[in-house]
C-alpha cells in the first residue's frame, strides 16, 4: 500500500507514466481530479482553479476571471477578494493544496501526478517520489507524436506549459523542483525507455 507522485517536464510523458504504472499496479490515477476537489473546497468553478493555477496572478487577472466566469456563490475567494485582491493566487491555492492532497494520499494506492506533491508529501510515509526530465527536442517530438501535433504547435504547448509550471512552483517559492533530492529516482527520457521507467517503478514500489 503506497502512494507514487509523477512530477516531469512537460512532454517528457509523465502522464503517460502515471497511467500506465497505475494500470499495472492497480492504483487510482489522480490528476485532473485535484482540480475538481479544490474547486469544490473554494466554493468555485473548476475553470477559475484551473486559471489561477496556471497563470501568474494579478488583480488584473483576478478581474478577467471574474467576468469570464461570471459570479460565484460567497465562498473562499469571495472573501478573499474583498479584503485582498490576487490573495487567491497563491497562499489560497497552496493552502487548498495542502489540504487535499495529503486526503488523497491518506487513500494508498494512488498516483498523483503534479502540484508540487514532492514537496506536500515529503514526509508521507510509504510514498515515492518520480521525476521525469528531457531535452527540449525530445519533448517536443514526444508531444508531436502523442497529440498529433507539427513542430510549431508542439512547441509552442511545450513553452506554455513549462511556463505554468514555473509559474506552480513560484507559488511554492521554490526553484528547486528538478533537484534530484526530492525524489526516489530520476528518469532521463533521453536515455530510458517509457517501458523500462514503468517496470523500474512498478518493482521499486511492489518491491
Amino acid at each position: 500500500m503506497s502512494v507514487i507522485t509523477v512530477s516531469r517536464q512537460f512532454g517528457a510523458g509523465g502522464k503517460t507514466l502515471g497511467s500506465l504504472v497505475a494500470e499495472r499496479l492497480g492504483y487510482t490515477l489522480v490528476d485532473e481530479e485535484i482540480v475538481e476537489l479544490v474547486a469544490k473546497e473554494a466554493n468555485v468553478s473548476p475553470d477559475w482553479v484551473d486559471a489561477i493555477a496556471n497563470e501568474t496572478g494579478s488583480e488584473k487577472l483576478l478581474e478577467r476571471l471574474l467576468f469570464k466566469f461570471g459570479p460565484f456563490r460567497k465562498g473562499y475567494v469571495n472573501v478573499s477578494l474583498e479584503t485582498n485582491p490576487g490573495y487567491f493566487d497563491g497562499h489560497l491555492y497552496l493552502s487548498l493544496l495542502h489540504k487535499i492532497i495529503p486526503q488523497i494520499a491518506e487513500q494508498d494506492n494512488v498516483v498523483i501526478l503534479g502540484r508540487g506533491c514532492q514537496y506536500i508529501l515529503a514526509d508521507h510515509p510509504d510514498t515515492y517520489h518520480f521525476l521525469l526530465i528531457a531535452d527540449l527536442e525530445h519533448r517536443i517530438d514526444f508531444v508531436m507524436e502523442h497529440y498529433n501535433l507539427d513542430r510549431k504547435q508542439a512547441q509552442a504547448v511545450v513553452d506554455k506549459q513549462s511556463a505554468r509550471r514555473l509559474n506552480l512552483y513560484r507559488y511554492f517559492d521554490r526553484t528547486d523542483y528538478d533537484q534530484p533530492v526530492h525524489y526516489n529516482m530520476v528518469f532521463n527520457m533521453n536515455r530510458v525507455t517509457m517501458e523500462q521507467a514503468v517496470q523500474t517503478v512498478c518493482l521499486l514500489v511492489a518491491g
